[in-house]
């Protein structure tokens, strides 16, 4: 047994079996909360678990997979290009969306974590939670957070936004294919831009663009954001 779980192979098969069984589920269901990505996650937990094996097992197979996630994201690039028109059409309200909603969750996520009275170190952990999770590693370690809180919050944010997007789409009429690939690639990074993706080209352009950006810029406002914060708590 021992043998089987150290092998590459085990984390990258059970890795894959898990999102499969995620994806089939959500396309017999139909519901919004049976998003492959969180199915998978509860599926590889709950064996890890029963089964008493270790993460570190686990996470052979897992950094192969992590390996292809940096080309996977170069891809995004192509339906960016195929969307090169749109680009330059709505250049800028599409810049204007990116740092709404980037400010908008800056200080967001300061205020209740205020009001929800957790210390500074928490909220340093906390604030990069809507980007990419190598640039939100590196944010959350330049205020002096704990990255691997700063991990898990940008994974459930991810999800929730994957999960709700359609929803609230629908409750608030937001019908433009740009429009919903920015909110989606702003809000909820990678796991967003996978959603964008099932709804068409446009989108996934738009969310695979707004990735970048609102990483890049996150890096050059949060610590100016962060200081601003200090002198207030």
């Amino acid at each position: 047994m021992n043998n089987i779980v150290s092998h590459g192979m085990f984390g990258i098969i059970l890795s894959l079996f898990a999102f499969e069984l995620g994806l089939f589920l959500q396309k017999k269901t139909k519901l919004l909360i049976m998003n492959p990505l969180l199915i998978a996650i509860i599926i590889i937990m709950t064996f890890l678990q029963v089964f008493h094996i270790s993460l570190e097992d686990y996470q052979i197979g897992g950094n192969i997979i992590s390996l292809f996630l940096g080309p996977a994201t170069v891809v995004l690039a192509v339906p960016l290009y195929q969307q090169i028109a749109n680009l330059k059409r709505y250049i800028i309200p599409i810049l204007i969306g990116i740092c709404s909603g980037i400010i908008t969750s800056l200080i967001s996520t300061i205020v209740l974590c205020v009001c929800f009275q957790l210390n500074k170190e928490m909220i340093a952990s906390l604030l990069p939670k809507s980007i990419t999770t190598p640039i939100g590693i590196e944010v959350s370690s330049q205020l002096q957070g704990i990255p691997a809180i700063t991990v898990l919050a940008i994974l459930i944010t991810g999800i929730i936004g994957a999960v709700l997007a359609d929803m609230i789409f629908k409750v608030f009429c937001i019908q433009h294919p740009i429009a919903k690939g920015i909110s989606l690639g702003t809000s909820a990074h990678a796991i967003g831009t996978t959603k964008a993706l099932s709804l068409g080209k446009v989108e996934a352009a738009m969310s695979s663009l707004s990735i970048g950006v609102a990483g890049l810029l996150t890096v050059c406002i949060a610590p100016y954001v962060w200081q601003v914060c200090l002198s207030f708590i």
